[in-house]
């Protein structure tokens, strides 16, 4: 008997065994003496073994079926659930201890449940998996199915449709142009950032404050007035409003839903995210579309001001096969709050912490922003071009804290590929763990001290590119599902973080310490927000 046959998941090879015990005219001995209840305890053990044997393989149960010749190694978890319990809000670490412990960073096999799930933990292996055209997909949560995401960008199955609202955006909202006209607007919040916070550190002997809030605010309000025209004051009833509805839309879709990989335990919807997203959907709804209403009435206006033209101004002029319907403007629109919101405070908040924590990187900063700003009024685009240690802190605080550790949305296999040299069937999820790859010593030196000076050719660093091309370190994805706002991002970090450098000095809280711990939801955050005290230059 071909024994690799039988270990490969196929169930074949055990029948065998199994058919002379259920063949009615077979010769078994056991039926002759009529030992029935002992051939029923035969076949049952003999299931069982076969389910034993499906589940003990590399990987676990779910690939069972696709262990070929070459099977990818990998944890075979526990029976039913798989590697479920290593994805909480430490996954990226867990699965990078995981990939070490199976000699498998370069691709790793993993059961969630009945989900079969590859990990690439190497820049090789990565790239394969982000610039495969069999990988143009991704798999779409409960969650984001419901919240209206599958008609966004993120998760709209690769196709027409999807390369339309990619150009849409590339053109009208990501464009290098409108960034930069944009430019006085991220200024404008970020000034009135820094007059709450200089208003609330007077108020405390310290001057500490907590930054987080503030943060989100106006990242929320910079986006808000990028994508639909204006910024909201968050002590208002609609201000209120839109704040809970983004709160409660990042913590449903960072939460990690069992029914997504258990399919039996989704009409149980153990984790309430089917009913928590039908009440917030009909607001989202209404919401968004009395914004798109208010923009018609004054589409006169907007047409005879180009420059004034926000994101809803722009899908609502699209003409013939570009137009969309107004279901799929407000998964569109409502998607783009997420896109420009979390992410950008996340990682301003991570740049703030190792400032405090590194007081010497702080002020070789603002000397370097004095030096290049001099006695203009205010930052602009061109004083942060001029700026290459501001861009290697923000480089090397992606590297340390990449907010999205595992490129916070998976890829999906529509066709069978072969990866690293081992077979990945088609419907098969891949993860990228950056995180493991920003941390892999074999890559970086002393890959957990936090030094921008390997980012500066200066010091005899490196000047790599994140946006992509360079899979060392690509915190926005690479390939056709790399993140479209990403310069957006990195723009408004980089004015956000040397505006609030230059206006205050920021030093550790008394109260309470920096601590740089993360913990994943939809971004990886610091699990302690933080408290710094901050002195007016």
């Amino acid at each position: 008997m071909n024994m690799e046959g039988v270990m490969s998941g196929g169930a074949g090879g055990f029948w065998m065994f199994a058919l002379p015990l259920l063949s009615k005219s077979g010769r078994s001995t056991l039926n002759e003496q009529g030992h029935s209840g002992v051939t029923l305890l035969a076949v049952g053990v003999i299931c069982a073994l076969i389910l034993i044997l499906f589940w003990a393989g590399p990987g676990g149960a779910a690939w069972a079926l696709y262990r070929g010749r070459k099977p990818i190694p990998g944890p075979r978890g526990y029976p039913i659930v798989g590697s479920l319990m290593e994805m909480g809000t430490q996954a990226h670490r867990k699965l990078a201890l995981l990939a070490r412990e199976y000699e498998a960073e370069g691709l790793m096999a993993l059961s969630m449940g009945s989900t079969r799930l590859v990990v690439a933990s190497s820049p090789e292996t990565a790239r394969e998996i982000l610039h495969s055209t069999a990988f143009s997909d991704r798999p779409i949560k409960q969650s984001a199915q419901q919240l209206l995401f599958a008609r966004a960008i993120g998760f709209a199955p690769h196709g027409e449709y999807w390369r339309r609202l990619r150009r849409i955006a590339a053109n009208h909202l990501f464009s290098p142009k409108r960034i930069t006209a944009h430019g006085a607007a991220r200024q404008l919040e970020c000034q009135l950032m820094v007059d709450t916070l200089h208003e609330l550190s007077s108020m405390v002997v310290d001057g500490s404050v907590t930054v987080r809030t503030h943060l989100q605010h106006a990242a929320l309000n910079n986006i808000m007035g990028s994508v639909f025209g204006r910024r909201f004051d968050f002590h208002s009833t609609e201000g209120r409003q839109l704040k809970e509805m983004t709160r409660e839309g990042f913590d449903l879709l960072g939460a990690f839903n069992w029914a997504d990989h258990l399919p039996l335990l989704e009409p149980l919807d153990p984790h309430n995210i089917h009913g928590r997203c039908a009440d917030l959907v009909p607001k989202v709804v209404a919401f968004v579309q009395n914004i798109i209403d208010e923009h018609r009435l004054n589409a006169s206006t907007a047409k005879d001001c180009i420059a004034e033209m926000d994101f809803v101004d722009v899908l609502l002029g699209m003409e013939d096969d570009d137009k969309l319907s107004d279901a799929d403007m407000i998964a569109v629109l409502w998607e783009m709050i997420f896109r420009g919101t979390d992410t950008t405070a996340i990682l301003t908040e991570w740049i703030l912490a190792e400032l405090v924590v590194n007081p010497e990187i702080q002020s070789k900063l603002r000397h370097e922003l004095r030096i290049v700003v001099g006695d203009a009024q205010s930052v602009t685009e061109a004083h942060i071009a001029r700026s290459p240690y501001l861009l290697a802190i923000v480089k090397e605080t992606l590297r340390l804290h990449p907010p999205g550790p595992l490129l916070s949305w998976a890829r999906l296999s529509t066709r069978d590929t072969h990866v690293a040299g081992h077979l990945v069937p088609a419907g098969t999820t891949a993860m990228v763990n950056m995180w493991a790859i920003t941390h892999d010593e074999k890559i970086w030196e002393n890959p957990l001290e936090f030094r921008p000076e390997r980012f500066t050719a200066g010091d005899g660093g490196v000047e790599l590119d994140v946006k992509g091309s360079d899979l060392r370190l690509a915190p926005f994805g690479a390939g056709r599902r790399v993140c479209p706002g990403r310069a957006l991002g990195m723009a408004t970090v980089q004015m956000w973080i040397a505006k609030l450098v230059l206006e205050f000095e920021w030093s550790m809280s008394s109260k309470q310490p920096v601590i740089l711990d993360e913990v994943l939801k939809l971004s990886s955050e610091m699990r302690q927000p933080l408290e710094a005290c901050i002195r007016k230059l």
